[in-house]
């Protein structure tokens, strides 16, 4: 039986309905993400869903004692409290449902205990003093503390660090949860997602396939329709040229024509054309020099002695696309300030080139006033903006960033997450720049206008600074890689994010080997000071002996092979739940080839003893 169906579905705020007659359903089980353009209704179907809000017409039915959970997209300003009493309070919101109704107390208790186990909670930490990502995980354990039979999850890797979102994905995959959800992060899509679905200009469209066969068949439907409509017109000109050259023809033959003609007429007014692609441009600046920035053997450490950047050396050269990566609250925006010049290092230096325009975009957002409309938070109020020395009025140039004049006469504090972002975008692309910062860039971001970002990054003929948690916007976009690795390392990689983890997991392959070796020596001189007896191997001994090079190579092997594996994010595309089983597997290979190069330690010495 579905969790929930909607029949006939329909809803509007006094424009073109979000929800146009929609029939939907999820199943037990599934794992269904929602695609759409930013305000296309995404949050306001996910609201529907919940009870939250009442549909206009049609109805919604949802399996009966069914508890629903949402996790909303922001975190709220209002929470209070310790980490175990948030967790609790979805207990007690569930508490009248059927959810944990048969509980008695000294269950519900263990159970909690669990889930913030499971969560890696601190469970008498405040919670407004938690990272965003903690929160996010508390909000989390709240929601999951009602046992929901389906958990709505609105924009769920918003604000946290990579880590955290491959621990949400693992955590989500091994509940085996029925999830609904929105998402702009490809690669947590491409992992969770056992269906998608489609919101566009009020219609939900179902695709049982993966994201990449979705974006074929989503392109092949856009362009018929686009030929559809194409004839359609063709059609009504035709019939609008027909009907004024005024009617000849037998008049119940013209009359059939004249009523088809008004369906015509009507069918057009109806149509809801698609919003269009933003159109991003950066204003043209002079280049820099050919170095950048030079960083020689630089500190940072806060007035505490906490050091944040430790013995960085590195240089930035003209055209470089470098992200930044590293666990919230590691450093990456004091590194960013570091690298700018913003803050002084307080041992080595850094040097900038020359005739550097530098453009920043904040994570926070601080540079909207929500008090200015939209338009006046472009160019200060202005009517006009200049781009590549051309005058541009400001309305204009807004709707190449999908804001429609009404939209950009509004308030800033109106906006979507994902408006607030092309806004700020917008404000920056006014300004020349051969620097270009962006900390966090994608969050809230349709699929279509990060596509659009990432063709503009790669094409942008100066340098590139990025902070991001999303993998696979650092896999396009970026050349090389600053990790933070704890204690105020930085790491400096070729590539993007896949090429770090390949180079991580060879580089701890390295070290293994290495250790290995230097212990080798050390194994084989206690294995010979060892008294042994004067004796020969017997023939079970000989061939085990024989055949040991053999297995260690085939664990050898078997080890190298995994560890390519879980190395490749697309491993977890296709069988995600293998990935636990895989790191077992080798953590096991590890003790077997530890105990097999003891045992032939062990069977050398009693040959050469003998």
């Amino acid at each position: 039986m579905a969790l929930f169906s909607l029949l006939d579905v329909s809803h509007a705020f006094g424009g073109p309905p979000v929800l146009d007659h929609v029939n939907f359903q999820v199943d037990p089980g599934e794992r269904v993400c929602l695609l759409g353009r930013n305000g296309a209704g995404k949050s306001t179907l996910m609201k529907l869903i919940a009870g939250e809000v009442k549909q206009d017409s049609g109805d919604i039915f949802r399996q009966p004692g069914a508890h629903f959970a949402r996790l909303n997209q922001e975190i709220p300003a209002d929470v209070d409290g310790t980490v175990l009493e948030i967790v609790t309070s979805g207990v007690r919101q569930a508490g009248a449902g059927l959810a944990v109704a048969h509980e008695e107390d000294w269950e519900i208790d263990l159970r909690l205990d669990r889930l913030i186990e499971r969560l890696a909670l601190p469970p008498d930490a405040r919670f407004r003093e938690l990272s965003g990502g903690m929160k996010r995980r508390t909000l989390l354990g709240r929601a999951l503390a009602g046992q929901p039979d389906l958990l709505l999850l609105d924009e769920p890797t918003n604000h946290l660090d990579i880590a955290s979102i491959e621990w949400l994905e693992e955590f989500l995959l091994t509940e085996k949860l029925s999830i609904f959800f929105v998402t702009h992060d490809r690669a947590f899509l491409r992992r969770l997602a056992t269906r998608i679905v489609d919101l566009d200009r009020g219609r939900l469209a179902n695709w049982a396939c993966d994201y990449d066969t979705y974006l074929v068949r989503k392109q092949e439907v856009l362009e018929a329709e686009e030929k559809q409509i194409a004839a359609f017109n063709k059609k009504l000109a035709q019939e609008e040229a027909w009907i004024r050259q005024g009617v000849r023809a037998q008049r119940s033959r013209a009359q059939a024509r004249i009523h088809a003609l008004e369906k015509m007429r009507a069918e057009a007014r109806a149509r809801r054309a698609r919003t269009g692609e933003a159109t991003m441009k950066l204003a043209d600046a002079s280049r820099t020099g050919v170095k950048v920035v030079e960083v020689e053997n630089a500190s940072f450490a806060y007035t505490d002695g906490r050091p944040v950047i430790r013995d960085l050396t590195t240089t930035i050269t003209r055209g470089e696309k470098i992200g930044i990566i590293g666990p919230n609250g590691a450093g990456k925006t004091t590194l960013i300030k570091l690298l700018l010049g913003q803050l002084k290092p307080t041992s080595g230096t850094v040097t900038h080139g020359t005739n550097l325009e530098v453009i920043y975009l904040d994570q926070l957002r601080a540079q909207i006033d929500d008090n200015k409309t939209v338009a006046e938070n472009i160019n200060d109020g202005a009517d006009t903006v200049t781009i590549d020395g051309r005058s541009r009025h400001v309305i204009s140039y807004l709707q190449d960033f999908l804001f429609a004049p009404d939209r950009a006469r509004s308030p800033a504090r109106v906006l979507s997450g994902g408006e607030r972002n092309r806004l700020l975008l917008a404000r920056l692309f006014t300004k020349p720049a051969n620097v270009m910062v962006l900390d966090e860039p994608t969050n809230d971001l349709d699929v279509e206008t990060l596509d659009l970002l990432e063709d503009l990054l790669v094409e942008f003929p100066g340098t590139l600074l990025l902070v991001s948690h999303d993998r696979e916007f650092l896999d396009e976009v970026v050349t090389s890689t600053l990790v933070l690795e704890g204690d105020g390392r930085i790491g400096d990689y070729v590539g993007g994010y896949s090429d770090w983890l390949k180079q991580r997991v060879s580089a701890a392959a390295a070290k293994v080997a290495d250790t290995r070796a230097s212990e080798a020596p050390r194994a084989s001189a206690a294995a010979a000071s060892k008294p042994v007896r004067g004796r020969k191997l017997n023939n079970r001994e000989t061939r085990e002996l024989e055949t040991l090079p053999a297995t260690i190579e085939k664990l050898e092997q078997e080890q190298a092979a995994l560890t390519t594996q879980l190395a490749d994010p697309t491993f977890y595309q296709r069988d995600s739940a293998a990935a636990p089983s895989a790191r077992a597997r080798l953590a096991a290979i590890e003790a077997e080839l530890a105990a097999a190069f003891a045992r032939w330690e062990e069977l050398e010495t009693v040959r050469a003893s003998g």
